[in-house]
Order: C-alpha cells, then sequence, then structure tokens
C-alpha cells in the first residue's frame, strides 16, 4: 500500500537517470554482438567436443537473448513510470496550491487540515461559509484519493514488470540478433497501436505524440520508427535518443553503398557519387564527435543522409526546457563534416554569454543554442560565378527555409510553454533565415542577421517578426555585408536595428565576414543580450560598407549625358578601394 508520505518523496529525476543508464546497458549488450558471432564453432570443427560447445553457445545466446529482452522492458516500463510520477507530483503541488489558498493544510499523511478559519465572519453568513468551505475540503480530499489511486496503479505496474524480468518471463523479440531481441512482442504491440501523425506538420505531430499514452511513448522511445527523431514537433529530447539511435545503421548503411560502388572498380560517373558517400561518413564521424561533448549536454535533433551531403542540427542545452532558445543558420560552403563542431563551439560560446548576461541582471533563466545545418548550403566550384546562378540562387535558401520555417514551428508545437525563440543567420545562412522567416506561423520572438547579402525581401513586415526585433549587424571590410544580391541590402531596410561590430567596453571590434561569433567581442554581447531577452543591453552602432557608401548620393546632376555624384569626404578613393574586393575577394570570404 502507497503512503502520501511515499508519494511525497517520490522523485522522477531519478526514474529518468534509471532510464537513461538502463539505455546505455542494452547498447552495452546488443553492441557484443560481434563477439557472441565470433564465439561460434569454427568450420570443420567437429565431434563431441564442437557438439559441447555449439550447445553452451546456444544457452548464451539464449541468456543474452533474454537479458536484451528484460531491459529493454524495464527501460519501456521505468520511463512510462517517470511520465506518471512526474504528473502526481504536479497534481500534488497543484493540490498544495489550492489548500494553501483556502487556509487548509495537507499533511504527511494526506489528511485535509482546517489552519486558517475565516475570521469575524457575519452571523447570518456562517453558515454559508462554513458549506464553502466544507466543499473545499471534500473537492481537496477527492483529490488527494485520486492521486493515491494513480500511484498504486504506477507502483504496481512498474512492480509486474520488476518481477516478470526477474523471473525470466519476458519473450524476446522475434529474429535472431540481440537488437531484434529488444523489440518485444509487447513493445511492438504499443509502438503499432501508436500509429502515426495525420500529416507531416509540427502541429499535427506534437498533437499526435501528446495524445499517446505514456507506455506508447516509452515504447516508442525504446524501439523508435527511422522517421521520428527528425520529425519536427516531437519533443528535442525523444528526437535526440532516436537520431542517436540511427547513426550505427546509418554508417552501416553508407559503407554497404560505398563497397557496392567500389565492387569491380568505379566508372568515371560514379566518382562523384563515391565521393558524396565518404563525405556523408565523415560527416557521421563528425556528428559523433561533436555530440559526445557533455557540458552543456547536446541534443542530435536532425540526422539527414538523404540528399547529396549530411543534414544535422545539434543543441547546446535541453531545447525542451530552455526559457530562451535560438537556431543559427550558417551559410556558404557549411558542411556537417567541414563546420558542424566550429559552429557548435560558438554555439557554446553563445549560450555561455547569455547566461552571463542574465545572471548579471539577477536572472535564473536557461538558454539553449541549436546549430542548424539542416539544409544544403551551396559550395565552392571552379568555376563559380558569384554574380551569376551559382553561389547566389536563391533556390538553396528557399528550400532550406521551407525546412527551417518547420522546425521553428515544431520547437514551439512540441512544449506546453513557448520559449522565447530567437532566429540568427549569418551570410547565405541569413538569406535561408530570411525565406524561412516570411513563410509565416513561426512564432519567432526576435531575428538577428550578420554579414548579409539579403533576406529574400525589401519589406521587414514580410518577416513576420514583431516590431523592432529584428538586428542586423555588418563589420568593417565585410564585402558580403553590401552584396544586396536578395532582395537588396538589410542596411537601408526600414524596421531593422543596428548592433554594433565595433570595440566597446563590452568587447573587442570585429572586422571581416567570419568573426562575428568570437567570444569577448562586442558582437557577440549583443548577440548575447538579444538571445536572452535584454536587448536593451546590447550595443547600438552601425559600420557602413563601401557599399553603403556608394548608396549616400547627396545631389546628382547632369553634364554631357554623365552623372556626377558628390560623396563629399568618401569620395572615388573608396570606391577603388572597395573595387579591390573584388569578385576572388567575395570568394574567400563568403562562408
Amino acid at each position: 500500500m502507497v503512503s502520501f508520505a511515499d508519494v511525497r518523496r517520490w522523485k522522477p529525476e531519478g526514474l529518468d537517470a534509471v532510464h537513461n543508464e538502463l539505455g546505455r546497458r542494452r547498447d552495452d549488450l546488443i553492441n557484443l554482438q560481434d563477439e557472441l558471432d565470433g564465439a561460434k564453432n569454427p568450420d570443420g570443427w567437429s565431434g563431441k567436443a564442437a557438439d559441447n560447445a555449439a550447445e553452451q553457445h546456444a544457452k548464451l545466446v539464449r541468456s543474452m537473448r533474454s537479458l536484451v529482452a528484460e531491459v529493454a522492458t524495464v527501460r519501456v516500463a521505468v520511463a512510462a513510470a517517470a511520465d506518471d510520477v512526474a504528473k502526481i507530483k504536479q497534481q500534488i503541488q497543484q493540490a498544495d496550491h489550492e489548500a494553501q489558498a483556502n487556509g487548509f493544510e495537507i499533511t504527511e499523511e494526506g489528511g485535509v487540515k482546517d489552519v486558517k478559519p475565516p475570521q469575524d465572519v457575519p452571523q447570518d453568513q456562517l453558515a454559508q461559509v462554513r458549506q464553502q468551505r466544507i466543499q473545499v475540503r471534500d473537492k481537496l480530499v477527492q483529490t488527494i484519493e485520486h492521486i493515491l489511486d494513480e500511484a498504486e496503479r504506477t507502483d504496481a505496474e512498474l512492480a509486474k514488470v520488476l518481477v516478470a524480468a526477474e523471473r525470466d518471463r519476458i519473450e524476446p523479440g522475434k529474429g535472431g540478433s540481440l537488437a531484434d531481441a529488444a523489440n518485444t512482442n509487447d513493445i511492438q504491440a504499443l509502438v503499432t497501436a501508436a500509429g502515426k501523425p495525420k500529416d507531416d506538420s509540427p502541429r499535427a505531430a506534437a498533437q499526435w505524440w501528446k495524445s499517446l499514452s505514456d507506455e506508447q511513448r516509452a515504447a516508442l522511445r525504446e524501439n523508435p520508427p527511422a522517421w521520428l527523431g527528425n520529425r519536427d514537433g516531437i519533443p528535442a529530447e525523444v528526437r535526440d535518443e532516436a537520431n542517436r539511435g540511427r547513426i550505427d545503421d546509418e554508417r552501416e548503411s553508407l559503407r554497404e553503398e560505398k563497397a557496392k560502388l567500389e565492387q569491380g572498380g568505379i566508372a568515371e560517373d560514379e566518382r562523384e557519387k563515391l565521393q558524396q558517400v565518404d563525405d556523408k561518413l565523415k560527416s557521421l564521424d563528425e556528428v559523433e564527435k561533436t555530440i559526445a561533448r557533455e557540458k552543456p549536454p547536446r541534443q542530435l535533433l536532425v540526422l539527414d543522409s538523404s540528399g547529396e551531403r549530411m543534414k544535422a542540427a545539434v543543441a547546446v542545452g535541453n531545447v525542451d526546457t530552455a526559457d530562451h532558445v535560438s537556431v543559427f543558420t550558417p551559410g556558404y560552403t557549411t558542411t556537417v563534416q567541414g563546420s558542424l563542431g566550429d559552429y557548435d563551439s560558438k554555439m557554446q560560446e553563445l549560450v555561455k554569454e547569455s547566461t552571463v548576461e542574465l545572471n548579471r541582471h539577477g536572472k535564473n533563466e536557461s538558454v539553449a543554442a541549436v546549430a542548424w545545418l539542416g539544409y544544403e548550403a551551396p559550395q565552392k566550384s571552379e568555376n563559380l560565378d558569384v554574380l551569376g546562378d551559382s553561389v547566389v540562387s536563391s533556390h538553396s535558401a528557399q528550400e532550406g527555409g521551407a525546412k527551417l520555417n518547420d522546425f521553428y514551428k515544431g520547437i514551439n508545437e512540441s512544449r506546453d510553454h513557448d520559449p522565447h525563440l530567437t532566429a540568427i543567420g549569418h551570410s547565405y545562412g541569413s538569406t535561408t533565415t530570411g525565406y524561412a522567416l516570411q513563410q509565416g506561423g513561426h512564432d519567432v520572438d526576435d531575428a538577428i542577421i550578420f554579414g548579409s547579402p539579403g533576406v529574400g525581401t525589401n519589406d521587414i513586415g514580410d518577416l513576420g517578426v514583431p516590431d523592432g526585433h529584428a538586428y542586423r549587424l555588418e563589420a568593417k571590410d565585410d564585402p558580403v555585408a553590401d552584396f544586396a544580391r536578395f532582395g537588396g541590402d538589410p542596411s537601408h531596410m526600414d524596421g531593422f536595428k543596428d548592433l554594433s561590430t565595433e570595440k566597446s567596453g563590452e568587447g573587442a571590434g570585429v572586422t571581416g565576414h567570419s568573426d562575428y561569433l568570437d567570444p569577448d567581442t562586442t558582437s557577440q554581447h549583443n548577440m548575447a543580450s538579444v538571445v536572452a531577452g535584454m536587448p536593451e543591453n546590447a550595443v547600438a552602432g552601425k559600420t557602413d560598407g563601401v557599399g553603403d557608401v556608394l548608396s549616400y548620393v547627396p545631389h546628382q546632376a547632369q553634364e554631357g549625358g554623365s552623372a556626377v555624384y558628390d560623396f563629399g569626404e568618401k569620395t572615388v578613393a573608396g570606391v577603388k578601394d572597395f573595387g579591390e574586393k573584388t569578385i576572388s575577394g567575395v570568394k574567400d570570404v563568403f562562408s
């Protein structure tokens, strides 16, 4: 019999820790598959000793399969219990609040005590007040009884599974491997009963997940379908578990594809495909290396090997619980294998600086930041035509923007309470961010662009960001920020607030195209202030590039059919200096 005092002491985080540890133990067991296979009798060995060895090996296999099935089943039960306990604890808190608000106290044993009866009640209202307090007390008693009933059920269901595991009553899943054994009939039945979202929208995914029973959610986390980790609208913690579990399968699939391509020699038209496969394998290595960083913990929110290049997104911090969440989208030449680790480090620094800002102003709030490489950014080529339709084509940005828009939506849809959400885009990534914001419905609270060649529109209203919450940074000697290729130069769009990139009391200045996120700089401080929801602490300021200078034309006259421009002190020498940052210079910095 579970007492109310027992339930008060229950800790769902303890069950979460057990759930995580069981996951590690299950993975350790499944990873013994190669050793188990290697322990089989060698070919050609026969006789009594061989028969005994084979019998012992078969016995070991059965034991291992049973153990894997038991760990998997207990893990599902623990996850379901953790969810139930969290709900029960929330109900207790609500009951305590209700009791205190009405002058009652719920005792350690679950009784209801009248500790603050109303004073000086008029005689003609005594009966009414007494009746109202009886009703409040009776409702609290019913609530406590319901809580105890739920606690008894939760305790009994977990105990049932634990006893079944202890007595070897859990049947392994069909199939010969240890991984197959983890997919027991009971788990598979729960997964099958859960079905799928009605469509691909983040809202449908979120509604579907929230509609499932605790047991169904736990079973899906134990045996996730391949699509679960990349589905916007599913909680970040669930996506992370599902995507981490797919890494080995993705690697094995890519290795098989590589072996097929290499079989019998490589034709000229297959070399590019082989290079793509090799790059994806390197990307998986980089993903594993990145998510192994644990301070703070990482979440793998996208792992997509379709298309020409690997796509990935890694969060620093917990996207499910953070008060402030930012999503950073990088640009030209970005790849998972070459860029993810560096951008993850920059997001860690951004989280750190944002947290410092919060603490400095007495706010105990949490921050998470996502490096979103969820689209195929344009890459360098030998015949790069920056002013043509190669790198500066908007196709990748538009396609990536649609995915990014869903990612924004998914963060908000998956949570009970929306976080303060900031969209951040650099270079061509700011263009992708612009297209994502233009699709609407994203509930982005703030947007930051830096080193931007344009956001796909000349009207800031198209971005759907609250007035006064779009910010722009341009560093000295950053020609890309004056490129004005996608909807015009954001420097001249009404509505953007300019934040400084120059030296200040908050940090060093930055120059060029690639240093905006460097630690201990004014630009990083400014972005951290916005991410933390305190833009008033940012340093305002605008740095004009030569492209901006050229647009400042005080007056124009016509002489001999030629236009004459008066730049004042900004003379033709400035134009010459800008001319030296030619197409080749843009190639080098457009990253």
